[in-house]
């Protein structure tokens, strides 16, 4: 129990030294002789969606003669949306 407490202690320490000063930007506060304080900026993140067309595979069948069916391989363009990302480093 006591370890856990020493655990979650620890874990929250950082935290607690952070806050938040603006869009994307962090005041760090870190232990040395005394307090220095550091400004950290993360990095913007967009994300969208982007149309591409691909060539998806269609099995179809067509009759040969009265009994048989002949099995017939074909392709079909569909419309797909895949995620786009954009990181900018500060």
């Amino acid at each position: 129990m006591r370890k856990m407490l020493i655990g979650a202690v620890i874990l929250a320490l950082p935290l607690a030294a952070c806050k938040k000063t603006g869009d994307d930007t962090y005041e760090v506060k870190t232990p040395t002789v005394g307090t220095e304080t550091h400004t950290v900026t993360t990095p913007s993140v967009d994300v969208g969606t982007r149309k591409d067309t691909i060539n998806t595979p269609v099995v179809g069948t067509k009759p040969e003669t009265l009994v048989v069916q002949k099995p017939v391989v074909g392709t079909k363009k569909t419309v797909v949306s895949t995620p786009t990302v954009k990181v900018t480093k500060p």
